[in-house]
């Protein structure tokens, strides 16, 4: 964890709830980090239903592998999570450290093998002595709790380059009962997730059936998590997951009517802000950039468009310096691959119309306005390509020397 906190940090972690079913414990492995906890232990009330999202990279680590395939079963009983270590690129150890994780818990709780899903974000490629974290989890279930301080210590004990822990709350009507969706996640570098170093976690006391929970999940992480971006690295490690406890005692959900609308609503703004302050931790960040691309042929290429100019060092640089420099995401716009009509292309800086018609628009004075606006901390950039209906939102952070600093320093 880097000792500064961002300055595009939130005020303060937000008041976290109690959940039904729901209940967290935090330890210290020193696998890698001396003095804070390392380890996260969830642990779910009998029947939980559980959803899931992870990278689609081909060196997908250890952990992720066995959750997909215990995802297929759709009930949890535990969550175990480390950091420090990404138990990645490790080969044969890795499986059996994960096995080895999977057993213990699995004795703990004295439920199946595949009712226990585990996580870990750290160095890739180092094998992981999985002794500290299996000798750990009896004392973890025995004090484990559901306030807002067992929530806040969750969120802190799966940090590695972070600078704050993260988390969300929404509530939602459902079946004429208040139900709550509450998560937290950690990333701060090795950020474009390609899903379904980046891990969120998100629990409600909704009683939802598993493939409904499972769709509505991937459509919400398709909006947030895979609409940011901080470097254009895809982790190892990349996952989402959801547990649902049903312990709120509406009928479940397993179709897409007016009550399931209000659960997805709760569910996407729990992500949409929970990915959002994964880039306001991006490593070294000062700017937080929100980059609307509309015009496209469509919604798809309006993200592919977005991701494109988010990713561009030259943009990310430039706006680091507070360089109004929008021919460099002109350049970044035609590199896309998508469709971009020049002569009909307009961009606006902080509501500025700076350039139309393939040229710079005739009244743009960057001293008058826009030069003051590159200074702040929140920047809003808007494209239209001129292409069709297609929309998206993407957003993104500078790139600093400081991000260059925090890599070149991390396995030290």
């Amino acid at each position: 964890m880097s000792a500064k906190t961002s300055p595009l940090a939130p005020a303060s972690f937000p008041d976290m709830p109690p959940i039904a079913g729901v209940r967290l414990a935090t330890g210290m492995t020193g696998l890698r980090y001396k003095g804070r906890d390392d380890l996260l232990w969830a642990e779910f009330a009998p029947g939980t239903v559980v959803a899931g999202c992870f990278t689609t990279t081909a060196t997908r680590a250890a952990p992720v592998r066995w959750c997909e395939t215990a995802l297929a079963g759709g009930r949890a009983r535990a969550l175990v999570v480390n950091a420090g270590n990404a138990n990645a690129f490790t080969g044969p150890t890795g499986a059996r450290s994960v096995a080895a994780e999977v057993d213990a818990a699995a004795a703990v709780l004295e439920c199946a093998r595949e009712e226990v899903f585990v996580a870990s974000t750290g160095v890739i490629g180092v094998p992981m002595d999985p002794k500290p974290i299996a000798d750990l989890l009896p004392q973890l279930s025995g004090r484990a709790g559901s306030d807002n301080a067992a929530w806040q210590a969750a969120a802190r004990s799966i940090m590695t380059t972070d600078t704050f822990p993260k988390g969300s709350v929404a509530t939602a009507t459902v079946d004429g009962r208040t139900v709550t969706v509450a998560g937290f996640a950690k990333g701060s570098g090795m950020i474009a997730p390609n899903m379904a170093t980046m891990l969120g976690f998100v629990f409600t006391d909704t009683a939802i059936g598993a493939t409904l929970a499972q769709r509505l999940l991937a459509r919400a992480v398709d909006r947030s998590f895979n609409a940011i971006t901080v470097d254009g690295d895809t982790s190892t490690n990349d996952c989402v997951m959801m547990f649902a406890t049903g312990a709120a005692g509406n009928r479940v959900l397993a179709e897409e009517d007016a009550d399931g609308a209000a659960f997805a609503a709760a569910l996407e703004a729990v992500l949409s802000d929970l990915a959002r302050q994964v880039v306001r931790d991006g490593e070294g960040a000062t700017k937080f950039v929100t980059l609307t691309i509309t015009g496209a042929e469509n919604d798809a290429a309006a993200r592919r468009i977005g991701l494109t100019v988010a990713n561009s060092p030259l943009v990310k640089t430039a706006i680091a310096g507070s360089d109004a420099n929008w021919g460099r995401i002109v350049a970044a716009l035609g590199r896309s691959g998508e469709r971009v009509a020049e002569d009909r292309l307009r961009i606006h800086i902080g509501g500025v119309l700076v350039a139309e018609n393939g040229a710079v628009h005739p009244d743009y004075d960057e001293t008058a306005h826009v030069a003051d606006y590159m200074k702040g901390e929140e920047i809003e950039i808007a494209v239209d390509v001129g292409i069709g209906e297609g929309v998206a939102t993407v957003w993104t952070c500078d790139l600093t020397h400081g991000y260059i600093e925090i890599n070149a320093d991390y396995r030290s």
